[in-house]
């Protein structure tokens, strides 16, 4: 890379008569994310620093000093060779890393107030400049929530509109299926190369080829609980609706319909029975005013935007990976929850007692929390919720 801060090297003395040349585009994305990387740097101290200072170079300058300001001391900027690594390892993902002025950067995304600075992408970025919708929805959902979600998404990418979702189970594996080969878009909670869940592997893959994923954290990050709802404000703040297929009382589709109300965004919901507890959450979301959805047709009527007609995409064979089968799945989740109770129990011990990979127990551990049924407290302790 040369110099991290743009500065002559000390070894070059000769001097020059022409003025000193632009920061390279590569440049200007290494010093960015060097400073969203940087220790208590988050997006709006990243965007202040950016207005106070010019550009990331001299707010990285600057950030010792902001520091040493705010009572930090010893204050370090994130080292350049993280920096590297994360670029040399995004290259060898196949991801293109989108800075805010980048073309390709959603201009939609750019409408919300917490906008991500920084997105990896991989697949077809140009899929970020048409009109998009999200669909979200249970994970646990019924057979009629899947093929509601499966028509709408069908009927929107028949349309040109891009399905917006985020790669779960359930609803959201439903609506990526229908539209892939039309366009489809994953956000995803942990690092752009990483797939969860597991058995969404090879949809991950043909999305990667079909469609788009994009994330805004760093590449090689497993997702963990709290990166979900943050995750939720990109899904919402891509699209000029938000439809929820499924979603209990308490769900996390309804913290992307919350983010969605905050943006300025449609929220339409797909009704259910009242006796499913997998619709509690649509029908109050309509009974609060969400405009009601039985077909593709009532989301483009609403959004009052018919999309251009899509680009042709290119079709490749998928690469099928390996997946846990939902009974190993369920297995786990069995073996987990009969170890746990009320008392919270060391993680590590739990991993342990179970004599399975970290890498295996720690995603099945993230559904149990997802799904209420078990809680996480200080100093990586678990614990039963009855």
């Amino acid at each position: 890379m040369g110099v991290a801060n743009g500065e002559r090297d000390i070894g070059d003395v000769t001097p020059s008569t022409h003025p000193p040349l632009p920061p390279t585009t590569e440049d200007d994305s290494f010093h960015r994310l060097r400073l969203l990387r940087s220790r208590r740097v988050g997006i709006a101290t990243y965007r202040r620093l950016i207005r106070e200072h010019g550009t990331a170079v001299d707010a990285l300058r600057a950030l010792p000093d902001v520091a040493r300001a705010a009572g930090v001391t010893d204050y370090q900027i994130c080292p350049e060779g993280v920096i590297n690594a994360e670029l040399r390892a995004g290259k060898a993902a196949g991801a293109t890393l989108l800075t805010e002025d980048h073309p390709d950067y959603p201009t939609t995304l750019l409408e919300i107030s917490d906008a991500p600075p920084l997105l990896w992408a991989m697949g077809q970025t140009a899929l970020l400049r048409r009109p998009m919708v999200a669909l979200v929805g249970a994970r646990n959902a019924s057979s009629l929530g899947t093929r509601m979600a499966k028509a709408l998404a069908a009927g929107l990418s028949e349309a040109g509109i891009v399905v917006v979702s985020g790669l779960a189970r359930g609803i959201d594996t439903a609506a990526h299926l229908s539209s892939l080969q039309n366009g489809t878009i994953a956000v995803q909670a942990g690092g752009v190369d990483t797939v969860y869940p597991v058995e969404n592997a090879k949809l991950a893959s043909d999305i990667a080829k079909q469609g788009l994923r994009i994330s805004e954290m760093p590449i090689g990050m497993q997702p963990h609980a709290r990166h979900f709802p943050t995750r939720n404000r990109i899904i919402s703040g891509l699209s000029s609706a938000v439809v929820v297929v499924e979603a209990a009382a308490k769900s996390g589709s309804l913290i992307t319909a919350r983010n969605a109300l905050d943006q300025a965004r449609d929220v339409l919901a797909v009704p259910g029975h009242p006796f499913d507890a997998r619709a509690a959450g649509c029908n109050m979301l309509i009974r609060d005013g969400a405009l009601l959805v039985r077909s593709a047709q009532d989301i483009i009527d609403a959004i009052a935007t018919l999309a251009p007609q899509q680009a042709d995409l290119p079709l490749e064979t998928p690469i099928e990976k390996p997946s846990r089968s939902l009974r190993e799945t369920a297995a786990l989740h069995s073996q987990i929850l009969s170890r746990l109770g009320p008392s919270p129990v060391a993680e590590d011990q739990l991993i342990r007692d179970l004599q399975t990979a970290p890498t295996t127990i720690a995603p099945v551990i993230m559904d149990l929390e997802l799904d209420g049924k078990i809680t996480r407290h200080a100093g990586g302790l678990l614990a039963r919720v009855d």
